[in-house]
């Protein structure tokens, strides 16, 4: 199986957030950091995946 990589609005569409807090989360370290193509930003769909996975583990870790 091949890795897809995808674009800031494909990760927009994913994680629900702007451009702006994707980048602010990414310079803080706790979102994946995107590889670049020339101008083009892309992440690895497993890692967005395996992003919003934590997400919802530390959610259900809290309740």
């Amino acid at each position: 199986m091949s890795e897809r990589l995808l674009r800031l609005e494909a990760v927009e569409d994913r994680v629900g957030w702007r451009k702006s807090k994707i980048y602010q989360e990414v310079a803080s370290g706790n979102f994946p950091r995107p590889i670049k193509h020339g101008a083009i930003n892309t992440w690895p769909e497993s890692e967005i995946e395996a992003y919003i996975a934590r997400l919802i583990a530390e959610r259900m870790e809290k309740a």
